[in-house]
């Protein structure tokens, strides 16, 4: 089985529905479904039977941490990881571990030997699993469509989760009635057998190494400092973890709600997640036909204000037939507030650093998810629900703050295919060079006119910050004190290995934003560039130093 993306054909723009002419996103997607209701089944019954076990709503509530918490700790790992290793391997590692655990806590479970600590570690233990995939997963969808056909196929992504939503809690909840959820979390285990065939069958063509390899530290660093000098990215991350951790309320006491508060059965529990899961669904036809007339910002904005009414009407509410349309409410924003978030991430991130990215903001939301889960679920035993959830309301409310400082931009037109190479001739040096040797110092000496040097400033202040975010320790723009005109820009790379990588990284927009800052160079021939190495040059043993010689001042 092999991809076959190709752009879409010409005055024929993508729609919701042009992801699945692509075969292969097409089966990978039907393995997500299964998988997904396989989850939302278990996620039921995990919830509900600890709701059984035990009196505690912090325990309960920490189902979610159970699940989230794992995402924070394994998250950036597994980027690295991601980005540094065949993905399809990782895929069927992942998908074996979690159908042997899924496996294993329902025979304990329909054996008796069960309690509500052991069903949170096994959750833990799913939770590791699904944080090592969950990048990894999210990342494959930009080999299986062309990027024009990113953002519906990133929609229909969050359909399938949506779908599962709808159909896993009603199906939990009926197995949990009149079987046992040891069968729930048996079936679930069959789900990642499932997912384990069709990736198996997937024929992914080799990935090409461009520049040395990068080792799992420096790999680790370079998608931290991709994300800290990408001032989209970062908008996305603080705005997420702040819906998250408002919205986590929602996920983590709705089951306390229904059975302590409305004193009804889990049937009722999952007919509340289907409501959500349906909303979820028409929310994607809905953006899939009008999305286009508004920006992401918008839709967060939107999906927030939701959020403020779902824990409002938890708190207050007493019938369950006026939640049923709160639910398919929120199912809507909550769809629509996180496919913004995932869409507008992966449009900003090239292929080289893509995995590592998602892991960051993986981590950031599942964050939200857990932290929040613990707060709610503590202030519900100390105080009440219902004090949890307008707590929770409040600070949803004032996250909408965050729109002003941290806007979420929009991407479509961003061009990150990899630019042409650097040309510089210090690439082939005259004698060889180890990737290890360092630290590096590049200077660029550009002439420009005192009256343009404002513009030329905002330019480079530009080009340092992708300077930075590609591998740079330090960068920055110097004037000759003597010679006004006259400009340097300066960066130090610690490795020779990091700046050939740095060549590799550049992208198409990146070159437009480096050619508009050598369009204010007005010298006879181009800027100048010069690389300087560390001496002396590093050897793969140990050289003996002499002792430093001070030479004498003549009289």
């Amino acid at each position: 089985m092999t991809s076959t993306a190709s752009l879409p054909t010409p005055g024929q723009p993508p729609s919701l529905f042009t992801p699945f002419t692509y075969k292969l996103f097409q089966a990978i997607w039907l393995a997500s479904l299964v998988s997904n209701v396989g989850t939302w089944m278990q996620n039921v019954a995990g919830v509900w039977l600890v709701t059984t076990l035990t009196t505690s709503a912090l325990l309960v509530a920490l189902m979610q941490t159970a699940t989230s918490m794992p995402a924070f700790l394994l998250s950036l790992p597994s980027g690295a990881i991601g980005d540094l290793i065949d993905r399809r391997r990782l895929l069927l590692a992942t998908q074996s571990f979690m159908a042997v655990v899924a496996l294993s806590l329902g025979a304990f479970t329909l054996f008796g030997h069960i309690s509500a600590f052991e069903v949170l570690g096994f959750t833990f233990l799913l939770g590791m699993g699904a944080a090592v995939n969950g990048p990894i997963w999210q990342t494959v969808t930009t080999e299986l469509v062309p990027r024009p056909v990113l953002p519906f196929a990133i929609t229909l992504n969050g359909v399938s989760n949506n779908i599962a939503r709808a159909i896993g809690p009603a199906l939990g909840g009926l197995i949990i009635a009149y079987y046992s959820p040891g069968w729930v979390f048996m079936l679930n285990g069959v789900s990642f057998v499932g997912t384990f065939i069709v990736v198996y069958r997937w024929q992914r063509p080799p990935t090409m190494l461009n520049g040395p390899a990068e080792h799992f530290g420096g790999a680790l660093r370079a998608g931290l400092r991709y994300v800290q000098y990408s001032p989209a990215i970062y908008a996305v991350l603080v705005r997420c973890f702040a819906f998250s951790f408002g919205a986590s309320a929602m996920w983590a006491l709705l089951s306390v709600v229904v059975a302590r508060q409305l004193h009804l059965s889990s049937g009722t529990y999952g007919v509340m997640l289907s409501w959500l899961g349906a909303g979820a669904v028409t929310g994607a036809f809905l953006m899939g036909r009008a999305g286009h007339r508004l920006s992401f910002n918008q839709r967060v904005l939107i999906g927030s204000s939701v959020f403020i009414g779902t824990n409002l009407c938890l708190a207050l509410v007493r019938v369950e037939y006026w939640l049923f349309p709160v639910m398919f409410l929120s199912g809507m924003a909550w769809l629509m507030t996180m496919t913004s978030f995932s869409t507008t991430v992966q449009l900003h991130v090239p292929k080289w650093v893509q995995a590592r990215v998602v892991s960051v903001y993986m981590l950031v939301f599942q964050a939200g998810m857990s932290l929040g889960s613990i707060v709610w679920g503590e202030l519900a035993d100390r105080l009440s629900v219902q004090t949890a959830l307008l707590i929770a309301a409040g600070w949803v409310l004032a996250s909408l703050a965050l729109a002003l400082p941290f806007p979420m931009r929009q991407a479509e037109n961003l061009d990150l295919a990899p630019g042409e190479s650097w040309s510089d001739p210090a690439l082939r040096p005259d004698g060889p060079i180890d990737p290890d040797d360092g630290p590096v110092v590049v200077m660029i000496e550009y002439q420009v006119p005192l009256a343009d040097q404002p513009a030329f400033r905002l330019a480079a202040e530009r080009l340092t910050r992708l300077r930075l975010r590609d591998g740079a320790l330090r960068a920055g723009v110097f004037t000759d004190v003597n010679c006004p005109t006259c400009i340097t820009e300066l960066f130090y790379v610690a490795t020779w290995g990091e700046h050939e990588r740095q060549h590799h990284r550049f992208t198409r927009e990146d070159q437009a934003v480096e050619a508009e800052v050598r369009r204010f160079h007005t010298g006879p021939t181009a800027p100048r560039v010069t690389h300087f190495l560390a001496f002396p040059k590093s050897f793969n043993v140990e050289q003996p130093t002499a002792p430093l010689q001070m030479a004498e001042t003549p009289q």
